[in-house]
């Protein structure tokens, strides 16, 4: 039988989905969505980030990443400010109180998922890891490029750390 370009994006779906669920039940005692747990995660770095790279690192359409940071802001877990490097631009960072949230999440999270995602073993998510990373890329890219989508610290998007 011929494989179909929507088996692949069935199975990357229903996986998205039930990882999203069993990490959103981590989440909820932490009153936190699945976007925001993303976005705290993509900030961990001390420099911050642009909005438009955050935006396609967490797959956030800009204004829905727009209302989440305000939300952050609110909570006084992100702060904005400028660029120094182009004065247009308008940059997003953990606050101090963000940063022990973020490390509070990680910790809650891995304790549920583990050393390695559910039903894989190490070897098989080291093959895997590259393999999205690489689709990522080319769909980022239009299907063409090899580029796999990180997060500040060089990890694919979406890693469980």
């Amino acid at each position: 039988m011929a494989r179909q370009p929507q088996d692949l994006l069935h199975l990357l779906t229903r996986a998205e989905r039930l990882a999203a669920r069993r990490i959103q039940s981590v989440l909820d005692a932490f009153d936190c969505s699945v976007d925001a747990w993303r976005v705290l995660d993509l900030l961990s770095g001390d420099e911050g980030r642009s909005m438009t790279a955050l935006a396609v690192d967490a797959a956030l359409p800009a204004p829905t990443l727009t209302k989440l940071i305000d939300q952050l802001v609110d909570q006084n877990l992100v702060f904005r400010r400028v660029d120094p490097a182009d004065r247009r631009r308008v940059l997003a960072q953990l606050t101090p109180r963000g940063l022990r949230r973020r490390r509070r999440l990680s910790r809650a999270v891995r304790a549920e998922w583990g050393p390695t995602s559910p039903g894989l073993t190490e070897d098989e998510e080291d093959q895997l890891m590259p393999l999205l990373g690489r689709l990522s890329g080319a769909l980022a890219n239009g299907g063409g490029g090899e580029g796999a989508t990180t997060t500040a610290a060089g990890n694919p998007v979406g890693r469980v750390r």
